[in-house]
């Protein structure tokens, strides 16, 4: 998928041994995987407990998980979806989702109903089964967010469904 969207830059923070904040990395994300060719997903952060522990000096990249976040954790991630692509097969993660639209328009469509975001728009979503579609010129960039939910559901994506 080429984009004209801007590389994904993730700053992150902690502290030094004296307990001073520090800058820990600032970095170009990469994209993690390609769920098909009109969608680009990329890792942010993961978290695997709640509370997060913010000692930790893990850096988020060794905890890649699938699409679900871990049990009692989170994930963030961007979704960049290119322009005029068909829809995807429906999916639904055990999870609330916040979703921030941060360019262009997408549709989501849901089992009976459908609804655009476009840049700016914000949504929550809770365990629903859904599929994006960007039927306009401009690619889309999604943000978001998964927080483990529950019940658990028969059919939802996993926590090891990477090469979906």
């Amino acid at each position: 998928m080429t984009t004209s969207l801007p590389p994904i830059r993730r700053i992150v923070t902690g502290h030094d041994a004296q307990g001073r904040a520090i800058v820990v990395s600032d970095e170009t994300v990469a994209v993690l995987r390609r769920p098909d060719a009109a969608m680009a997903s990329s890792h942010i952060w993961l978290t695997d407990a709640a509370p997060a522990d913010l000692n930790t000096a893990d850096d988020g990249k060794q905890k890649i998980a699938g699409t679900a976040p871990p049990d009692r954790g989170t994930r963030f991630g961007i979704l960049d979806i290119a322009p005029g692509n068909t829809r995807h097969p429906p999916h639904r993660t055990d999870s609330v989702d916040y979703i921030i639209c941060l360019a262009g328009e997408v549709e989501l469509e849901l089992d009976d109903s459908r609804v655009t975001l476009k840049a700016g728009d914000i949504l929550v979503q809770r365990g629903t089964n859904h599929s994006w579609v960007n039927r306009g010129s401009m690619p889309a960039r999604l943000a978001f967010v998964l927080i483990d939910g529950a019940p658990k559901r028969k059919g939802s994506f996993g926590k090891t469904d990477l090469a979906r």
